[in-house]
């Protein structure tokens, strides 16, 4: 055995583990300064946020910049608009992700494989493309300026169909045997799936919820088309009305703004984050 092989097994257990945790400590900050930056500048004035040498803390804490975050606009609506948009499409997309997964990997139909090909190679197709074709069928529905589309195209568009592949890819794991068992007890497909299948798909729902809720959340294009009214508005979209009357930005109010955004999501991960890892785990197994 050869010194570099010593050296660890010399060091004291606590030790080790003291290097380890700082390493990945030091490692964190890269990660955790901007949200930290964006979070202080949110209770600074302009002039110290572009201060130099920046400040790590505001010298005096303006909590106004949260008030006028609300006040400048109708911010409170425009925050419950992404809220509920992106409950309705996690909700969406759980519901038609777990069917359809489970159809393409458990039952046998004439053309599985063919269209459920067809169906990811639409992820190919940047959302980009389709803007205009989306945007006249909504128009010619009369759906514009409202928040059906916001709702309908993330559940039957791209993020639908990259949850069923991510289903898909959990569902072909279970054991045949359990399927079986199931049958020789009575149970029809929807038995299967609503007895067995879904209790054991938590881990992948949990991440399809977390990265459709965290799109939606996020989204600011198809709020950019389709709507025109202020009170409609989702966050991504209000938080670039944060401008004075020289067309200035508001940095102060629109950090605050920013950082109160940010909340939710990270609630949403933290709650969820173990069921993140288990799924990505899980999906890699077998295609």
């Amino acid at each position: 055995m050869n010194n570099s092989q010593k050296l660890p097994r010399l060091l004291p257990r606590w030790f080790r583990s003291f290097l380890l945790y700082l390493g990945l400590m030091l490692l964190a900050i890269p990660f955790l300064f901007p949200f930290w930056w964006m979070a202080t500048s949110s209770f600074k004035t302009y002039k110290e946020i572009f201060a130099y040498p920046p400040t790590l803390l505001p010298e005096s804490w303006h909590f106004e910049n949260f008030i006028t975050a609300f006040t400048y606009q109708p911010f409170g609506r425009q925050y419950l608009n992404s809220l509920y948009i992106s409950l309705a499409v996690t909700a969406g997309v759980l519901v038609v992700s777990s069917l359809s997964g489970y159809a393409f990997a458990r039952i046998k139909f004439k053309g599985r494989n063919f269209f459920f090909i067809l169906l990811l190679s639409s992820l190919m197709m940047p959302p980009e493309v389709t803007i205009i074709p989306n945007y006249l069928i909504m128009n010619l529905l009369g759906w514009t300026n409202t928040h059906i589309p916001l709702i309908i195209i993330p559940i039957l568009g791209a993020g639908g169909v990259f949850a069923t592949f991510m289903m898909r890819q959990f569902f072909i794991t279970l054991p045949k045997d359990m399927e079986d068992a199931a049958k020789i007890d009575g149970l029809g497909w929807w038995g299967i799936f609503w007895k067995i299948g879904l209790p054991l798909a938590k881990a992948p729902l949990s991440a399809v919820a977390i990265i459709t809720f965290l799109n939606s959340w996020n989204n600011f294009l198809e709020p950019l088309i389709y709507l025109s009214d202020k009170t409609k508005y989702t966050i991504p979209l209000a938080l670039t009305g944060y401008i004075d009357a020289y067309g200035a930005p508001m940095w102060s109010v629109q950090m605050a703004a920013t950082t109160l955004s940010v909340l939710p999501v990270l609630i949403f991960f933290i709650l969820a984050q173990q069921q993140v890892v288990e799924s990505f785990a899980m999906s890699s197994v077998k295609g």
